[in-house]
């Protein structure tokens, strides 16, 4: 028999793909963290040139005169165990580093730099030489859940990509039988916003992912008063368990906070009721709530406090025997063409 080769069904689970995204680093002088993620493999044009020296489709600190290494905190796509990591130096001939070490952090919710710098990091990868422009497997023997690492390495240069091989650990209470009841193919659709100058704000109820901020929301910069705001109508009424708010590839740009109202239609009227207070959000992060309201609505206005990009929105719940079947009546009374 064949052995298999260790990452033979990982995923990566920092991929940009996924969601993942470079959250800090010490020293990016020549070239972009954000580059170490990138689901594509490294290119490399001879002739490329920025001011500040020659182009690199990866990471590049400056030349370090004091201290030893250089770090990159990364937010995984997909919490889990991992298995292996590959570190790419590919194209980096003269100004590789010498060694790398990963550490890593399990942290629930939506932690910000600050709180991810003072975080205890456990050791998953010791410092293991590596070489210019070459591809490293190294394999880990970890059982541990992560949601963050730290990329080290010693004493400066480029890495060109890092892959966290491994397997997703989903946490269990997302794990929900509901429907995307802003969907735009149960109907879901934006009623009104108040700014969309970059971008049209039906952006954030495409299917899949953003691929950019092209992709998302995008209002200009408020300079008055007030907040900017958009206003969904779900495509079913239903009761929301949990509401996603994606700021992916809104790096500079996110909104500082998010307050969220739903609709609340009622016999005699209507009425807005808030299943989200104002709540801070981090840049270029896929953001996941529990909602405890017990009762339907037909509704969202997402307030972006007091501008910015979001790239999704998506609000998972259930919906009544009895909307279910006004939505069978309505298929059926519907001809086809």
């Amino acid at each position: 028999m064949t052995e298999r080769p260790v990452t033979s069904g990982l995923i990566d689970l920092a991929s940009r793909a996924l969601g993942g995204s470079v959250m800090w680093c010490t020293d990016e002088f020549f070239a972009d963290a954000s580059h170490l993620i990138e689901p594509g493999e490294p290119v490399h044009d001879p002739s490329a040139f920025t001011p500040r020296g020659k182009a690199y489709d990866g990471w590049e600190s400056r030349r370090r005169r004091s201290g030893d290494r250089d770090s990159a905190i990364i937010r995984l796509g997909v919490p889990g165990r991992i298995r292996a990591f590959v570190v790419d130096t590919a194209f980096f001939t003269g100004n590789a580093p010498t060694a790398v070490s990963v550490d890593g952090v399990a942290i629930d919710g939506h932690p910000g730099v600050e709180e991810l710098l003072g975080a205890q990091w456990l050791p998953v990868l010791g410092r293991t030489p590596v070489d210019p422009d070459s591809q490293a497997t190294l394999a880990v023997d970890d059982e541990r859940r992560f949601t963050h690492v730290r990329l080290t390495m010693y004493p400066d240069g480029g890495i060109a990509r890092l892959r966290v091989l491994g397997e997703a650990v989903p946490d269990p209470r997302f794990l929900l039988s509901t429907i995307d009841l802003v969907s735009i193919e149960v109907g879901g659709r934006v009623v009104t916003t108040s700014n969309e100058h970059y971008s049209p704000s039906s952006n954030v109820l495409r299917p899949g992912p953003a691929r950019g901020m092209h992709e998302g929301w995008e209002n200009a910069r408020r300079r008055t008063p007030g907040h900017e705001s958009l206003e969904i109508a779900l495509g079913l009424p239903g009761t929301p368990e949990v509401l996603e708010i994606d700021t992916s590839y809104f790096v500079g740009n996110a909104p500082a906070a998010i307050r969220v109202h739903g609709l609340r239609t009622g016999q005699q009227a209507e009425s807005w009721i808030e299943i989200l207070p104002e709540t801070a959000v981090q840049p270029d992060t896929p953001h996941r709530w529990l909602l405890s309201l017990q009762e339907e609505i037909a509704a969202l206005r997402i307030d972006a406090i007091p501008d910015g990009g979001i790239a999704r929105v998506r609000l998972w719940g259930s919906i009544s025997p009895e909307t279910r079947e006004r939505a069978r009546l309505r298929w059926a009374q519907t001809p086809p063409g």
